[in-house]
C-alpha cells in the first residue's frame, strides 16, 4: 500500500472514530434554518443588542463585549463579567470585527438582535458561509421582547432565566398600555432628546434612538418628512420648537443646561422639565436599542406621569438590576443612578 493511501486510511479511521457532534436545527428570525449544537457554550455577539440581551439571559456565554467599557459603567456589572475582553461588533456603520476576530474566539455560534432586514441577513449568510459557524439573527423589536427572551432562552439553554425576564417584559409593556390609555391628549408632552455636552445633536422622530418616546405617550418634536435619524438642531430651532420637556442621557449637559444662555429661551429649562436619564451600565433610553430599555420606559413613565405610574423607583432600580444585570446595587449606588435635578 502507498503512503498516500495510508495515509487516506488513516484519516478515515480517525473520521470514523471521531463521535459525531450532535446538533439541532433552529429558525431564526429570518425563518432560516440552522444547524446548531444541542449544547451552546460560547457565543459572539454580533452587535451591541446581542452582548446586552446575551448578558442579561446566559452571561457565561458571552466571550466579549462589542466596545470597550468605561469605568462607570463596569461599576454597575459584577467584576468577572465587566473585565470580559472587547471583541468588536461585525454589524453597524462601523464593524470593528472581522472574520479572524471570529474565529480566534472559537464561539458554538454567532448572535444578532435587530432588524431582520435583507441587508442584515445578507451579512449572516456572508459571514456564516466565511467562518462555517452557525449564525443566527433574530428580531429586536422593543414590543417583541417578550418572546425574543423565550426564543433565545430555548436555543441557549436558559429557560428559568428567560421565563423571568419575560414575564418582567410583559407586565412593563401590560402597565404602559393600561397608564397610557388613562393619559387624555391634552397631557402628552412635546419631547426634545438632547444629546451631547451642547445637547444640540438630537434623534428625529422615527428614529430607532426615540423609539421609546412613543410607548411613553410623548410626540417628538425634533422631526423630518425625509429622515429618521440623528440630526444636528440649531439653537434657533429648539427655541421655534418649544419642548415642554428635555429628555437627555448626558450628565454634562444636564448639569450645564441650567446656566447655559442658549437654553434659556426653552420652556423646558424655564419650568425646571429637564430629565437625566441614567446609563449605566446601558442606557435606559437608548444606547443600545435593546431590552435595556425596559427599566427606562418605567422610570420616563414614573418621571412624567406620577400621579398614574406611582411606586418606589429606587426599589424597582434594585429589582431590575439584580434581575437582568446580575447584581445588587448598593445604596450609594442608587443615589447615583436616580440623581435629582437641582
Amino acid at each position: 500500500m502507498s503512503w498516500r493511501n495510508s495515509a487516506l486510511l488513516l484519516l478515515a479511521l480517525c473520521l470514523f472514530a471521531a463521535p459525531a457532534r450532535a446538533d439541532r436545527v433552529v429558525t431564526d428570525g429570518a425563518g432560516r434554518a440552522v444547524h446548531v449544537p444541542d449544547h451552546i457554550d460560547r457565543v459572539f455577539a454580533a452587535g451591541s443588542p446581542a452582548a446586552v440581551t446575551l448578558y442579561v439571559l446566559a452571561p457565561d456565554k458571552l466571550l466579549g463585549w462589542t466596545a470597550p467599557l468605561r469605568d462607570d459603567e463596569k461599576e454597575f456589572l459584577p467584576a468577572r463579567y465587566a473585565e470580559l475582553p472587547v471583541l468588536g461588533r461585525l454589524t453597524g456603520r462601523a464593524n470593528t470585527a472581522n472574520v479572524e476576530t471570529v474565529l480566534a474566539a472559537k464561539p458554538d455560534i454567532i448572535l444578532d438582535l435587530g432588524d431582520v432586514d435583507p441587508t442584515h441577513v445578507s451579512l449572516a449568510e456572508r459571514t456564516q458561509e466565511q467562518t462555517g459557524l452557525p449564525y443566527l439573527i433574530f428580531d429586536g423589536t422593543f414590543d417583541r421582547t417578550p418572546e425574543l427572551f423565550e426564543q433565545l432562552g430555548a436555543l441557549l439553554g436558559a429557560e428559568k432565566q428567560a421565563k423571568d425576564v419575560a414575564a418582567y417584559a410583559r407586565s412593563t409593556l401590560a402597565a404602559l398600555k393600561a397608564g397610557m390609555a388613562k393619559l387624555p391628549p391634552e397631557r402628552h408632552p412635546r419631547v426634545y432628546y438632547a444629546r451631547g455636552l451642547d445637547g444640540l445633536e438630537t434623534a428625529l422622530d422615527g428614529s430607532i434612538n426615540t423609539e421609546m418616546l412613543s410607548y411613553v405617550g410623548a410626540v417628538n418634536v425634533a422631526r423630518s418628512p425625509d429622515r429618521h435619524n440623528t440630526a444636528t438642531a440649531s439653537p434657533e430651532q429648539i427655541i421655534a420648537w418649544d419642548p415642554d420637556t428635555v429628555i437627555t442621557m448626558d450628565e454634562g449637559f444636564y448639569h450645564a443646561v441650567w446656566t447655559n444662555p442658549v437654553w434659556q429661551g426653552v420652556r423646558a429649562v424655564r419650568e425646571k422639565r429637564v430629565i437625566l436619564v441614567p446609563r449605566v451600565p446601558f442606557g435606559w433610553f437608548d444606547s443600545p436599542p435593546a431590552v435595556n430599555r425596559l427599566i427606562g420606559v418605567r422610570y420616563l413613565a414614573a418621571k412624567l406621569y406620577p400621579d398614574i405610574f406611582s411606586g418606589d423607583l429606587r426599589e424597582t432600580t434594585a429589582d431590575f438590576y439584580r434581575r437582568f444585570y446580575h447584581i445588587d446595587l448598593s445604596e450609594a449606588q442608587l443615589d447615583r443612578l436616580l440623581q435629582r435635578a437641582p
